[in-house]
């Protein structure tokens, strides 16, 4: 018998462990995830990771997720388990995965640390530019055995980030108000992964410098930075952004600057950030045309 003949029955009894071979990324903590094989039942403890997940081709094997994971569609026939506030560790346990991917921002520490005891593998995720979408989505799918799939996705979303960012990155600033929430009233500061999105389409978060991610801020802070334009979620009658328009005074009010789009788009970082972004750019160069017309008519 030839070596190569030899070779063949011991290659074929090997095939099953280089195809079950061990898998190992670094999550947004710093901290090595390793798995002994590809994932094969992954928990989402947050929307923004079951869309990623998806997006990376592993949707197949995500067995549950949080409340709010509505995206895609086949996410909202998922068992969920539990919420920010609390996660049902007993049901996380029934679903016998072998991956948990968190948001370590959102979900509680103390119920993290639960699951680690537990010794569940645990990727922690928290996307804080736009590019790390695009490297979310490579390294789960290196952790579902979807890189194909995981590469495609990146390589679209960089794609038309780029365009986006080449565009209008470097065109006049506009100072933008991000609003979450009216009452009480919450925005986002320069860590979080919306400003990225601002300076892409050449906007200036006036928030940007505060230290908590997520600060409340009173309505006379607003008011004294005076922000050519606010941003908010989609307008509910007389709430949302709606709420500024009494403030005839402000620069933002006075030119229509009050603009509204999908906040779980823009705030979830996923490839629908894409679409996100390309509207709130086309909504900053509104802003723009609409200064160099105020312009025009004072020169007049």
């Amino acid at each position: 018998m030839t070596n190569a003949r030899r070779l063949i029955p011991c290659l074929m009894l090997l095939w099953p462990a280089v195809c079950l071979a061990g898998v190992s990324v670094r999550d947004d903590a710093g901290r090595s995830v390793t798995l002994a094989q590809p994932a094969r039942r992954v928990v989402a403890m947050a929307p923004h990771v079951t869309e990623l997940l998806f997006a990376a081709g592993g949707g197949a094997r995500v067995v549950g997720v949080m409340n709010h994971s509505d995206y895609p569609q086949a996410a909202r026939r998922l068992p969920v388990v539990g919420s920010n506030d609390q996660i049902d560790v007993e049901r996380v346990l029934a679903l016998q995965p072998d991956l948990l991917v968190v948001w370590q921002s959102g979900n509680t520490a103390r119920q993290l640390e639960q699951l680690r005891a537990l010794g569940i593998p645990i990727f922690y995720s928290e996307p804080r530019k736009l590019d790390d979408v695009a490297d979310s989505l490579i390294r789960f799918g290196r952790l579902l055995d979807s890189e194909a799939a995981a590469q495609a996705a990146a390589r679209a979303y960089r794609a038309r980030i780029a365009a986006l960012t080449a565009t209008y990155a470097q065109r006049p600033a506009v100072r933008v108000f991000y609003q979450i929430w009216e009452r009480p009233l919450f925005t986002l500061n320069g860590q979080h992964i919306v400003s990225d999105a601002l300076r892409a389409c050449g906007g200036r978060n006036i928030f940007a410098d505060l230290n908590v991610v997520a600060p409340s801020v009173g309505a006379e802070a607003v008011l004294q930075a005076n922000p050519e334009a606010i941003v908010g979620g989609k307008a509910r009658e007389g709430g949302g952004i709606d709420v500024w328009r009494e403030y005839k005074s402000m620069l933002a009010v006075q030119r229509g600057n009050l603009f509204t789009l999908d906040g779980d788009m823009l705030a979830r970082a996923t490839p629908r950030m894409a679409d996100a972004v390309q509207t709130l750019c086309e909504q900053l160069e509104l802003a723009r045309r609409r200064r160099q017309a105020g312009k025009q008519a004072a020169g007049a």
